[in-house]
């Protein structure tokens, strides 16, 4: 059978799986629709959190960032794993012993304001809308390949599922089909990882491929650090970005990580505080199957890429790229007229102009694996990210609920309008986050960043501060969260948006990337937070006795102000 019969079935299977699963756990409550009632077993809560936490950027963008970047690329591995590591072990057990169901409620209680809540609502939805407009691209670049239709339609279509069992089945929904999710996103991700390293090193697990031979004798890396100056670039294992710019983006990202609302509250989906460790842990070890097989899917996609279109004769172009220049992500322009592809990093003489993110999924065809393999590949790529952009939809939806209607706007609306309230939302919010899919700001791990810069930036300081500091009160928590995230906005807006001619090194303060600026955010929100607190009255007695509770994570219950 041919690749798009293969991507109907496959796609068409896993989608009514997702769907199936949606009906079966429809959500009865606001209990339901926010923490999955709070009853999720700590195996299948660290599946639906990989799921949730490995999106679009990580499965499709992030070994295509390596391939194209080389050792530039690493900081999104390093940054996004030592994250969820930080998360796991300094924020997860102390945010569910507080047991709130969503981070603008710890807010909210922990720094007794509603105005402090009305920020932090503010500051998830803007993260969370940044965030999901890159899973919804990631949806929209799958179906334009694999079902051959436009961008535009993938990303309808993607949407239409997503609000499905994000709508009807809440939190309980989105946990069993992110379980679901995760088994297919990490098949798709490893079988053809395991068919190329057996290919091009002989050896079945990718990870050690990576430091494997060719059956010429050379090492791979040391063959793509011969191939690629050759052609201009930097040697692949070289990195070519300053120091300081690799240590702020990989700050930001893990510190991104750990303010990541709609990670967080994966945490309140367990019944026990020890629950939630070992859910971390089960979603750690989940995790690191895929990110330490990335560079060897980058590596490899880079290798047959350059095997198979470097000086090669236009007019026998490889099938994979004459399959992708349909979708308008590759482009081939014959400059010099010469019949050959000239890849080069001069772009006045390049003529292969390649999106980063077509990497992974075009790797199979590259390769020339199986249909089926290809298909999957597009499976893989969907569930990774739907089952992120239902998190993000749902932490909207329930911030809007919740957070806004519920605790500050409308306090005495019944559970049953609070339920419609935040279906409502979700509806809203696919809409939003389609048209953002259809129009991103940048590619897919590009765009990731941003939220995870503007999460740094914003939440990770009073969180932080929120666990550990007493005298950290509701003045210092608004104007850091204002700070930080007016300052981070404003430093990616003006190089992204205002003024992109602009966004070169030399421009940067002190050559820090719009990518790595959430770091700074984050420095200027804890400076601001704890000089506005210090010369601002101390939170009330209570208030600081609730803090001295939630240090201590033991227990199943919430912790209540005395």
């Amino acid at each position: 059978m041919d690749i798009l019969t293969w991507t109907y079935i496959i796609v068409g299977l896993t989608f009514a799986l997702y769907i199936g699963i949606a009906i079966w756990s429809r959500a009865g409550s606001t209990k339901e629709f926010y923490v999955a009632g709070g009853g999720v077993s700590p195996l299948a809560n660290g599946m639906a959190t990989a799921a949730d936490w490995m999106s679009a950027a990580s499965f499709i963008s992030m070994a295509g960032l390596i391939s194209f970047m080389g050792y530039d690329g690493s900081v999104y591995l390093m940054g996004w794993t030592g994250g969820y590591v930080l998360l796991a072990l300094l924020l997860a057990p102390y945010l569910r012993k507080f047991g709130k169901f969503t981070v603008p409620d710890f807010v909210g209680d922990r720094y007794y304001s509603k105005t402090a809540r009305l920020v932090a609502v503010v500051c998830a939805i803007f993260i969370s809308f940044t965030y999901v407009a890159g899973q919804m691209r990631g949806v929209g670049i799958v179906f334009s390949r694999f079902l051959e239709v436009q961008i535009e339609t993938g990303v309808i279509i993607g949407m239409i599922i997503v609000l499905f069992y994000a709508v009807l089945g809440g939190m309980k929904g989105i946990t069993y089909t992110q379980v679901a999710q995760y088994c297919v996103l990490i098949f798709a991700y490893m079988v053809p990882a395991i068919f190329i390293s057996m290919m091009l090193t002989g050896n079945p697990i990718p990870q050690l491929g990576l430091g494997g031979t060719l059956s010429d004798g050379t090492y791979l890396l040391d063959k793509l650090d011969g191939l690629l100056p050759e052609l201009g670039f930097t040697a692949y294992t070289d990195g070519s970005k300053a120091t300081i710019d690799v240590f702020f983006i990989t700050a930001a990202l893990m510190v991104g990580t750990a303010g990541l609302p709609h990670v967080i509250v994966r945490f309140f989906t367990v019944p026990k505080v020890k629950d939630a460790r070992k859910s971390a842990g089960y979603a750690l070890v989940f995790i690191a199957i895929l990110y330490t097989a990335a560079p060897a899917v980058g590596a490899f996609g880079m290798y047959n890429m350059l095997q198979t279109t470097s000086n090669q004769p236009i007019a026998n172009m490889p099938q994979w790229v004459n399959n992708w220049e349909k979708t308008g992500l590759i482009g081939v322009d014959d400059k010099n007229g010469d019949g050959h592809i000239q890849y080069v990093k001069d772009p006045v003489v390049n003529e292969l102009n390649i999106d980063k993110d077509i990497m992974v999924l075009a790797n199979p065809e590259i390769a020339q694996l199986p249909n089926w393999v290809i298909a999957l590949v597009a499976a893989g790529g969907l569930a990774a990210a739907l089952s992120t952009a239902a998190g993000l939809l749902l932490v909207i939806s329930t911030s809007i609920s919740h957070d806004l209607l519920k605790k500050s706007v409308m306090p005495g609306i019944s559970e049953k309008q609070e339920l419609i309230a935040a279906r409502l939302a979700a509806a809203a919010a696919v809409i939003v986050a389609g048209y953002f899919g259809i129009r991103p700001p940048g590619f897919v791990a590009e765009v990731v960043a941003f939220a995870f810069g503007l999460a740094a930036a914003s939440f990770f300081p009073i969180i932080i501060m929120g666990i550990f500091s007493k005298r950290m009160n509701k003045q210092g928590a608004i104007w850091g969260m204002i700070s930080g995230l007016l300052f981070t906005i404003s430093y990616i807006s003006y190089f992204k948006f205002i003024n992109p001619a602009a966004n070169v090194p030399e421009n940067w303060f002190m050559e820090i990337s719009p990518e790595g600026i959430g770091t700074v955010g984050m420095v200027i929100n804890f400076v601001v937070s704890f000089i506005v607190s210090r010369f601002t009255p101390a939170p009330p007695a209570h208030i600081q006795e609730l803090i001295e509770d939630i240090r201590i994570p033991r227990g199943a219950g919430e912790a209540v102000a005395h």
